[in-house]
């Protein structure tokens, strides 16, 4: 049985932030080879997205508010997940939680270049050169806020 949740850092139970910081550490510093500061400041204010299944953290990401608008990343599937749609189940978990919490706002990720296509599946449009960021190609990306369905009809 799946699961989609979206979390502030402030209900998540303990063990669910450890496994959070587990697999985030799993995929972004171990497997890309990459030494930074994983976990960071940004955690203490964010909205976790979390897929799981049987009781598994399957697939994750991070959103979080600042002045130009909504961000979401540390997107992820795990390893042994990977291939089965995850990830667009993820990324539509996502923008629902945004178009809810933050409608109108525009969206912004730092993808990753060889999922330029994947996230422009999803109205994402490159709005910088492709960059090296922590010695990985990424590409800046944003999606014009769209107007949740209830506020549209308030508005009526």
């Amino acid at each position: 049985m799946m699961e989609l949740n979206v979390k502030h850092t402030s209900e998540l139970a303990p063990i669910e932030l450890v496994e959070i910081f587990e697999a985030r550490t799993s995929v972004f510093v171990v497997e890309q080879n990459c030494a930074y500061q994983e976990v960071d400041r940004t955690d203490f204010d964010g909205l976790h997205v979390r897929v799981i299944e049987n009781h598994q953290l399957v697939a994750y990401a991070r959103i979080y508010l600042s002045q130009d608008g909504v961000h979401f990343g540390r997107v992820l599937v795990v390893s042994d997940e990977r291939g089965k749609g995850l990830g667009r189940t993820l990324i539509e978990g996502v923008l629902e939680a945004i178009q809810e919490r933050f409608p109108g706002q525009p969206v912004h990720i730092q993808a990753q270049s060889y999922l330029t296509s994947f996230y422009a599946s999803f109205g994402f449009e490159a709005v910088s050169d492709e960059y090296l960021e922590d010695g990985i190609p990424h590409i800046d990306m944003v999606k014009q806020g769209v107007e949740s369905e209830s506020n549209k009809r308030d508005s009526l």
